[in-house]
């Protein structure tokens, strides 16, 4: 029986035989049930000790590869069949050629340069003990970088003592959930389904609030006891939040006191002017702002921020300690260091004037075959359709992705006074492939 092992070079001999034959197990090639030469045969044949192979059947044996029985020697066992793979053709067949769904930006214009260098100083002037537990709340780094920052960038009033770092959004808004006692969570309706998901799993009661060309409506509030909002370009309709609505709301939390969560996740990209500052700077006392590097950067980075009300910053940092303790802390250095630098304002300039030209070439495309909303802010674009399914199915026939108003209201179906459209985000593809996405999803909505 020849079993075409090939021992590794540097590996120990007893290693270098249990990951050879562990290899053929899994590749087929020693079927179940097949017995294997006896420690003596096999160790004359290699020219090693016979008790490096006794050692590496053993070890084997253990691990289920392999089974040993008096007088029945030892054999290849027989393992469980690995979950079906499709074959490659389906796969790709699945995977959409172009992708316009929304809430991704342009990762390939993550600017790799200046976060390498930013990371080098930060390793290089850390101290010893940023590599210990830290601050529930964040370094001190970084939350007072974030305190200029959001002050001149989007008129957030963010002492450093009032900011908690997460590992994005969906931590911010978990963590306020649990914190909040009693009430329901109104929430923008249409809105991200997956947002509402995250306040139910954290023990709220998600009540929807609708929105209208203005914005939220602030008169559907009732006694609710928080209310998450995203007044610089509200998903998925991109609607500005209306000053006489952003007072409304204002007066409610007031009035009631209640809370109000402004998810601010893109408020930088405004492309009409200078972008619409903050809610949180009306009415700091009432606001728990939150905003992340995921657009400006990248998601992977899982970095994010709340600027909290002061009677609600223990509590939190509390619920963040037992959460996951603190957000990893080199990340925080490395983004400290790039917004003091002012290489982070450079990066979010250039991505606002990409993503503007992205914008400007989806308006060009379409013209005037559909009314398109939301387009003065954001990554994505409202493009109104008389039927969702069938426009998506031709699509989908096309390789092409998209979103679907339809799925972001809380309750299904509706009726026909609720209008349908597309969400077309323009954060993704790729720069060189984003025109013929664009050709594609033309023929998609005439038809053709």
């Amino acid at each position: 029986m020849d079993l075409h092992l090939e021992l590794a070079v540097g590996d120990g001999r007893r290693a270098g035989l249990e990951r050879a034959l562990r290899d053929a197990v899994r590749a087929g090639r020693l079927a179940p049930g097949e017995r294997l030469p006896a420690t003596r045969r096999l160790a004359d044949e290699l020219g090693i000790s016979r008790n490096t192979v006794k050692a590496a059947y053993d070890q084997l044996v253990a691990e289920g590869y392999l089974t040993a029985r008096q007088g029945a020697g030892t054999q290849v066992a027989s393992l469980p069949l690995p979950d079906a793979e499709p074959p490659e053709a389906s796969a790709r067949a699945r995977e959409p050629r172009f992708d316009l769904r929304p809430g991704s930006p342009d990762v390939g214009a993550f600017p790799a340069a200046a976060w390498l260098r930013a990371l080098r100083r930060a390793i290089a002037t850390a101290p010893s003990l940023a590599y210990d537990y830290g601050d529930p709340r964040g370094r001190i780094e970084l939350r007072t970088a974030l305190s200029g920052y959001l002050g001149r960038a989007r008129g957030v009033i963010a002492p450093p003592e009032r900011i908690v770092i997460t590992s994005g959004y969906v931590q911010g808004l978990a963590l306020l959930t649990r914190v909040l006692e009693g009430g329901g969570v109104a929430m923008e309706d249409p809105g991200l389904p997956f947002h509402r998901e995250v306040v139910r799993r954290n023990g709220g009661v998600v009540v929807p609030v609708g929105v209208d060309g203005r914005g939220v409506c602030a008169e559907e509030l009732g006694d609710c006891s928080a209310v998450v909002v995203t007044p610089a370009h509200q998903y998925p309709t991109g609607v500005t939040l209306h000053p006489e609505r952003r007072r409304a709301l204002t007066d409610w939390a007031r009035a009631r006191g209640g809370l109000i969560v402004e998810d601010d996740y893109d408020g930088e990209f405004r492309y009409d002017r200078q972008p619409v500052g903050a809610l949180q700077g009306m009415a700091p006392g009432h606001v728990a702002y939150l905003g992340t590097a995921s657009k400006t950067l990248g998601p992977a980075l899982r970095l994010g921020w709340m600027v909290l009300p002061p009677h609600l910053v223990d509590a939190v940092a509390d619920a963040k300690l037992h959460s996951d303790h603190h957000t990893e802390t080199i990340g925080q250095l490395a983004l400290a260091e790039l917004i003091d630098s002012h290489a982070y304002d450079r990066h979010v300039r250039a991505c606002r004037l990409r993503y503007r030209r992205r914008r400007d070439q989806l308006l060009d495309r379409l013209g005037a075959r559909r009314p398109v909303r939301g387009i003065a802010a954001g990554l994505h674009a409202l493009v109104e359709v008389d039927d969702e399914a069938r426009v998506l199915a031709r699509a989908e026939a096309e390789g092409l992705a998209l979103g679907r108003l339809g799925e972001h209201w809380h309750a299904p179906g509706g009726g026909e006074e609720r209008p349908q459209g597309l969400v077309v985000g323009y954060g993704t593809p790729r720069e060189r492939v984003y025109p013929e996405a664009l050709e594609v999803l033309v023929r998609v909505l005439e038809g053709g």
